[in-house]
């Protein structure tokens, strides 16, 4: 194809000679309009609105990598669950299933898994899924080399931690194939929810050829095998990802949509506009100033539902002003009105956050903020002696930055959160507001950052999924928390087989970590979806995984 610039540069040309000169240019144009039109041609049937089995999905971002190693955001395990599949997974309402394997069974002590796989599981590419894929992705995953994200995750497998500290090598691991269908999996101590834990995407099987061949460029269209439902046709950075059906997939008879387009939209009133007028069957969210309007005008269409996800603000605790200083981070936390937040700002039925673990989480009662029982104003009185005791006041006002990636919501809490800071503190607050990518790059280096926003979403339920965040060596620890009391309880809970205790070092350890707020928990979230009329098979869960997979479209559309 021509080139923009090698036309201008004709055309210029052309303003020079005459005769034969200018029959060859005409001719060339004319094959360069019969060659732009045939591109206009194709890509306006690429962008109509695809009708039939063709499911259209809200995504509030690009994920930042489509390697199961490599990415770290919910957008990111939203695609990867339609692409790949784990040892487990869940049913449409949330029950955790066996889906890679057939069965599985865990010895006496705790201590040993055996999985079975299923022999006619395939990849997308028609090759047999083995156990030596899980083991050549779990050695990937707990690789230092790789710098998982979720690596911490799967610490409790036998040597796990001692390959991420760099002192044994991956073959180590004690994951292995003892047949070519059945995996066993050793670990260093019980841990209830590890089952749960491998329907992550993190522990998804890897094709190692293409790992091997392509480097960590192997997840792209066109190298990407998988052994989900589907199959990574295309990826247009912010504008849409394409998924078609795995022929392939083990379950393919089951599987009702043909094709997926997911479309990057980071505004939801964009996004609430392109489902009103049909280009969408399920947003990834719902915009706060259309909540009320939306529930009495499309009741039917609109899901919403209890989530383990929290919403919070985060300090860097590298370095000063917050290192060192537990009654300055608790004083600009308790200056914070969550009722405000959760019921005026955001407003769609979100519960203010006085503890870090959900409500809702099994077998787990969270613990509370010590001032969660205070009334605003007494609230507000400790805060400010608490802003003193850390040595701040008016003659000495605290600055601050706080970071937030791009949206209206992220954009109003801080607003909000700047002015009650200002009118409970005095604090000097300015917004940085910044791409979601720069956020995270920034808030990993810690160069720059003071107080960030994220939010936290459960990838299993259990209070070990967030709790598990503010531990010193996780690298989800965005916040660089580190305390010596708080990891000695949780690996004590790790040592358990009984529940119980289990559940009350878990407790004790979270008691822990809200004394020294290393971050502050804003409000828990709520699922929020318009899901279409047009669709079925959509089950709400405390999770808030919808696989594609699972869902239908109506004969007419």
């Amino acid at each position: 194809m021509f080139a923009t610039p090698y036309i201008n540069e004709q055309l210029a040309y052309g303003r020079a000679c005459t005769g034969a000169c200018r029959r060859g240019i005409a001719k060339a144009l004319s094959l360069l309009v019969l060659a732009l039109f045939a591109m206009a041609i194709l890509a306006a049937c690429n962008a109509q609105p695809e009708h039939g089995n063709y499911l259209q999905r809200g995504l509030a971002a690009d994920p930042e990598s489509l390697d199961p190693h490599k990415s770290r955001s919910t957008e990111a395990g939203d695609v990867l669950r339609d692409l790949g599949e784990g040892l487990m997974g869940y049913s449409p309402d949330g029950e955790l299933e066996p889906r890679a394997a057939l069965r599985y069974e865990l010895s006496d002590d705790g201590l040993e898994y055996t999985f079975w796989l299923r022999p006619e599981a395939r990849w997308s590419n028609g090759s047999t899924v083995t156990a030596e894929d899980f083991v050549f992705a779990f050695r990937r995953l707990v690789n230092p080399d790789t710098a998982a994200f979720y690596a911490h995750s799967v610490a409790d497998i036998e040597n796990a931690a001692d390959i991420l500290a760099g002192t044994k090598p991956v073959q180590a691991l004690s994951v292995t194939a003892a047949e070519e269908f059945v995996l066993q999996i050793r670990l260093a101590n019980p841990t209830p929810y590890f089952v749960a834990l491998l329907s992550h995407p993190s522990t998804f099987p890897v094709y190692a050829p293409a790992a091997l061949e392509h480097g960590d460029a192997f997840a792209r269209p066109g190298r990407f095998v998988t052994n989900g439902a589907y199959r990574l046709v295309g990826w247009q950075l912010g504008a849409t990802i394409e998924l078609q059906r795995n022929e392939h997939y083990w379950n393919n008879a089951a599987t009702a949509i043909d094709r997926v387009r997911y479309h990057v939209i980071p505004e939801p009133m964009v996004e609430l506009n392109r489902y009103r007028a049909g280009e969408l069957h399920i947003t990834s969210n719902v915009p706060s100033e259309a909540f009320q309007r939306l529930r009495e005008e499309r009741p039917d269409e609109l899901r919403v539902a209890q989530k383990l996800s929290v919403y919070y603000y985060g300090f860097n605790l590298t370095r000063p002003p917050f290192r060192d200083n537990p009654a300055l981070r608790q004083a600009l936390s308790m200056a914070v009105d969550r009722e405000v937040l959760a019921e005026q700002i955001v407003g769609r039925g979100e519960a203010p956050a006085y503890s870090w673990v959900p409500p809702g989480v099994n077998n787990y009662e969270p613990r509370r903020l010590a001032y969660a029982d205070l009334g605003v104003e007494e609230r507000r009185s400790a805060a400010r002696d608490a802003y003193a005791q850390a040595g701040y006041g008016n003659d000495n006002p605290l600055k601050v930055e706080i970071r937030y990636n791009t949206s209206d919501a992220n954009q109003r809490i801080a607003l909000a959160i700047q002015s009650m800071w200002r009118d409970t503190l005095g604090l000097q607050t300015t917004l940085v507001n910044e791409e979601f990518q720069v956020l995270l790059s920034n808030v990993q280096a810690m160069q720059v950052t003071e107080v960030f926003r994220l939010s936290w979403s459960g990838d299993y339920n259990d209070a070990h999924a967030f709790l598990q965040v503010l531990q010193s060596n996780a690298s989800s620890n965005l916040a660089g928390y580190r305390s010596e009391e708080f990891d000695n309880l949780m690996q004590r809970a790790a040592e358990q087989t009984d529940a119980e205790r289990r559940r009350r070092y878990l407790e004790d350890a979270e008691q822990v970590a809200l004394a020294e707020h290393p971050v502050i928990p804003l409000y828990f979230f709520v699922s929020k979806h318009l899901v279409s009329p047009d669709v079925s098979g959509w089950g709400d869960n405390v999770l808030d995984y919808h696989y594609s997979q699972h869902l239908s479209l109506n004969a007419a559309n």
